[in-house]
């Protein structure tokens, strides 16, 4: 098995076993377990939780051993907390024991990046080059991922609980665990022998926190967090909102099929992930962020201009074919800049680093405000058909998303300062 084929298959399965459970999870919450929107917005907050501290913890670690190795034992514990999950019914519980299995999913995701980077540089490719069309194949294993478990949950399925798409999380985990272990090769860094004597920051593994001092990259790093309030809003807002009732009613196209539509944002990612290489080397990475920024302006407007028309499903299905551009743009060359940017000895503890502005503070800060914002400003009770619910005002919410992106795409515009060497392909 060559090398490609290798980090095909671990990326594939790497998104996977995420995809299986995450685009769900809301439903879950809401309809089978009937919580409450704060205690959905405490169990969703995991991830972003978990990315605080462990992704740039666990990527020192495996900067000192042996990247993949530490890889395979995170995926191991993972899928054993994810088995309890489908036993608890307390939402402050199933936060703990989720969190738990964030805690050690999260790092893998700047653990896949550093791993497929380093081992491609020893074989002597360029990652921006053959990267991408590696990590495509993590975005269609999310996509395969989300219609498995529509299979298995759904009333023309099926119809188990939602709950089994934890246990689908779990085996697959464990099946990339046992991949790890046995089939890719060691990545470990060269440890040079030197009478300099080490600093503390040396040794305990902080050297990528001294990125910061460089203002590019602390620049980079700062809007990366600011962008990253914008990562996660979807994936936790969307598919409650084609959901919901009051908007789309149930039993109609928007309504029983809400994942299957969502899902073509990761179709669309399969795309523009392909298109990585030609941008970052054509236009550089101020220019792709930008393009990304801006494309989370249009994810979130054409949400807020949906409706329970033809005009109004168009309007959804072209937001998840943007979502496409913007998610990868952000996130693949984010994550390429840091590569390129930094010591291969920090290689993976960087990752981490861009792991904790994004899907950490980012994303807690963003979910946190979001969610008392929504709650403040664009929730009501009403009483239909005799009944009192929260009744959300969507286009309100997704405009101001809209406008929240659009600032941080100015600012960006006008402050990062990065020269870009163009590079004919």
């Amino acid at each position: 098995m060559n090398i490609k084929l290798r980090l095909i298959i671990m990326n594939f399965l790497q998104f996977f076993v995420w995809g299986s459970w995450m685009m769900t999870l809301g439903h879950y919450g809401f309809v089978e377990k009937q919580w409450n929107g704060a205690q959905f917005g405490l169990v969703f907050s995991t991830m972003g939780f978990a990315s605080l501290i462990m992704p740039t913890l666990f990527g020192i670690l495996a900067d000192k051993w042996k990247a993949n190795y530490m890889y395979a034992i995170l995926q191991i514990l993972f899928a054993a907390t994810m088995c309890v999950l489908p036993f608890i019914d307390s939402p402050i519980t199933f936060f703990w024991v989720l969190f738990v299995a964030m805690s050690f999913y999260m790092p893998t995701i700047g653990l896949n990046n550093s791993i497929g980077f380093s081992i491609l540089k020893n074989e002597g490719k360029d990652p921006t080059t053959y990267f991408p069309p590696i990590r495509v194949w993590g975005t269609i294993g999310f996509i395969v991922a989300m219609w498995v478990t529509n299979i298995f949950t759904k009333d023309w399925g099926l119809g188990q609980s939602i709950k089994v798409s934890f246990i689908i999380s779990a085996v697959m985990a464990m099946v990339l665990s046992l991949f790890s272990f046995f089939f890719l090769p060691a990545v470990k860094n060269e440890v040079q022998k030197t009478n300099q004597k080490q600093t503390l920051v040396q040794k305990l593994g902080l050297e990528a926190f001294v990125l910061f001092k460089q203002k590019k990259m602390f620049l980079f790093f700062l809007f990366s967090l600011l962008l990253g309030g914008s990562l996660q809003l979807t994936n936790a807002y969307g598919d409650s909102f084609l959901q919901d009732a009051t908007v789309f009613p149930i039993g109609e196209l928007i309504n029983n099929f809400s994942t299957i539509i969502l899902s073509v944002s990761q179709i669309s990612e399969t795309l523009f992930i392909l298109a990585i290489p030609f941008f970052m080397k054509r236009f550089g990475i101020k220019n792709v962020m930008l393009i990304s920024m801006l494309a989370w302006v249009l994810r979130f407007a054409l949400f807020g201009l949906a409706g329970n028309s033809g005009l109004g499903f168009m309007f959804i299905i072209s937001s998840c074919i943007i979502y496409g551009l913007a998610f990868d743009f952000f996130n693949i060359s984010g994550a390429l800049f840091v590569e390129q940017n930094t010591d291969s000895k920090i290689q993976s503890s960087a990752q981490g680093v861009f792991m904790l502005m994004t899907n950490g503070v980012g994303a807690v800060s963003g979910n946190i405000i979001a969610g008392f914002v929504i709650a403040k400003w664009f929730e009501t009770k009403q009483v239909i058909n005799g009944v009192e619910v929260l009744v959300k005002d969507w286009p309100g919410i997704w405009m101001l998303f809209a406008g929240y992106s659009l600032l941080v795409a100015l600012l960006f515009a006008i402050f990062f300062k990065y020269k870009h060497e163009k590079t004919h392909i």
